[in-house]
């Protein structure tokens, strides 16, 4: 199984250098062209695209999560952190392991 990125250009740049593809997207139909592209390989399994753009396109993501076991999609924040009203990722995952982890989210 494989992870795609649609995300902006320095977060797929950051993602490719842990090895992972990607495509970078700023608009809706950029997104969504993306998402095809990560539809076209059977390997992918995992899509990882940040909050901003996903919320361009939510209704077909909501479409795929309800009708498709594969990809799973993963919204993350952006490098502008986290829309209003989201978790950050640190809260994310504090909350999957239930440990404390880090200092404190303002340092």
């Amino acid at each position: 199984m494989k992870f795609f990125c649609i995300a902006d250009q320095d977060t797929v740049r950051g993602f490719r250098l842990a090895g992972v593809d990607g495509r970078a997207a700023g608009t809706a139909e950029e997104t969504s062209a993306a998402l095809d592209d990560a539809f076209k390989d059977r390997q992918v399994g995992i899509v990882i695209m940040t909050d901003v753009l996903a919320e361009g396109i939510r209704a077909r993501i909501d479409e795929i999560r309800m009708h498709q076991a594969r990809p799973l999609i993963v919204v993350i924040p952006g490098p502008e952190g986290p829309m209003p009203g989201r978790k950050t990722l640190r809260e994310f995952v504090q909350e999957a392991i239930g440990i404390q982890v880090g200092g404190e989210e303002n340092e």
